[in-house]
């Protein structure tokens, strides 16, 4: 018997004003599932993610998590946000950020502070950071404190994890251990794993079904059914290729003067989900 789906969406529709996002969408999302969300600006990718938190409310349709309909604040729902520095001189450690994970968003709740400190020790080498766990939060690079944020998330050991474009801004070496970070939790937690963002590559070897956003449409499927010249030129109503270079996908305009024009930018990055993809010049962008 397959185990029952931690997410599921049923005939969802979300729209924003006359603006379709998607509509039509059946999904369903099982424990230790990888799944990524991958689509232009202003596809809905992040909108995506916060029906799921309980933030935005579908037009239509029932999205459900864990068997129950989905609220704000759950503990079975772990984000992990894009990459923001936070201000200079904030009066946090480390190990004080990864704290408010366990006890710090449960009102009247407070755990022992040795099993509190041991459970923050736990998660800190889980990601890595145990060897900056009593820095100031503002004294570390981005992708230290991208491991903190990964490390406050999996504090509630959630059942499905939300990865809103968690690499931005950070260099491969970063991009790799937050990956496999999350990767684990799928893996060794059983966590159904939500991945939103532009850039499939640093996350491709961990990916077990795709869901590409855009121009109102989606297509559903793993990598190698959804990542298809076809397919993705049927989604933006535009001539697109898409290449295999080195074991990397790259995403183009089909006619190689142009970048995909699904919302007005003209940066390949923004049409596609390789950081390689070429622009108009043909060099790497």
């Amino acid at each position: 018997m397959s185990p029952a789906p931690i997410v599921t969406f049923e005939n969802a529709r979300l729209a924003y004003g006359p603006r379709v996002l998607w509509e039509g969408l059946d999904l369903q999302v099982q424990p230790g599932e990888f799944l990524a969300v991958l689509g232009p600006n202003g596809s809905g990718k992040t909108s995506f993610i916060n029906t799921m938190l309980g933030t935005t409310a579908l037009d239509a349709g029932r999205v459900f998590i864990d068997g129950a309909p989905v609220c704000r604040g759950s503990d079975s729902v772990g984000l992990i946000p894009q990459q923001r520095p936070f201000g200079d001189n904030v009066p946090l450690r480390a190990r004080d950020l990864v704290a408010l994970g366990i006890d710090g968003t449960r009102p009247g709740i407070r755990l022992a502070r040795r099993a509190v400190r041991a459970k923050v020790d736990e998660l800190l080498e889980l990601v890595g950071a145990g060897g900056y766990a009593n820095r100031a939060v503002s004294d570390l690079s981005g992708g230290e404190q991208q491991r903190l944020r990964a490390a406050q998330a999996l504090a509630g050991d959630p059942k499905v994890l939300l990865c809103d474009e968690p690499l931005l801004s950070l260099d491969l070496h970063h991009q790799q251990a937050i990956s496999e970070v999350i990767h684990h939790q799928a893996v060794q937690r059983g966590s159904a794993v939500i991945f939103v963002t532009h850039e499939i590559n640093p996350i491709l070897p961990y990916v077990d079904r795709v869901l590409y956003l855009a121009e109102g449409r989606f297509h559903l499927g793993s990598v190698d059914e959804v990542m298809r010249t076809e397919v993705l030129s049927e989604l933006y109503g535009a001539p697109v290729q898409v290449l295999r270079v080195n074991g990397r996908i790259v995403v183009v305009s089909g006619d190689g003067n142009r970048a995909l024009p699904p919302d007005g930018h003209d940066h390949a990055e923004d049409a596609g989900p390789a950081s390689g993809a070429q622009g108009a010049n043909g060099k790497q962008a």
